[in-house]
């Protein structure tokens, strides 16, 4: 029996995760920590293996989301304020690195932080 797996995201340290975790679980919803115990054991590696994934089954995907979206934190200014998208105005927005060359493949720390809107899905970088 095969059963498909959706990320809802990935944390620096399982401690990030846990409230996280602990909120779906309740809710009834089975949840998995893939490279938990390898960042447990070694939390130096973490940004060289994308962090702990927070992963649910495909079945439970549309509930683990709303929920999710419900209680996570989003992207703060160097101000402190939430990251507000050009776009569409919406203040839902991730760091996110792309990854794409193999030095930030290599060395992700590298890579200048964007923000990514979960609500349109524009990139900005952040302003100066």
């Amino acid at each position: 029996m095969n059963q498909e797996f959706y990320t809802l995201g990935a944390f620096e340290y399982t401690a990030d995760v846990q409230i996280i975790k602990g909120k779906l679980e309740s809710e009834g919803i089975p949840v998995f920590l893939k490279d938990e115990n390898t960042i447990n054991t070694d939390p130096l590696i973490s940004q060289a293996i994308g962090g702990v994934k927070l992963q649910v089954y495909s079945r439970d995907k549309d509930m683990a989301l709303k929920i999710y979206n419900e209680i996570r934190s989003y992207a703060l200014d160097k101000n402190g304020d939430l990251v507000t998208c050009p776009n569409c105005k919406a203040q839902k927005s991730e760091v996110y690195f792309s990854r794409k060359s193999f030095i930030h493949k290599l060395f992700p720390f590298l890579e200048k932080k964007k923000y990514k809107c979960l609500n349109c899905g524009m990139i900005t970088s952040p302003s100066l």
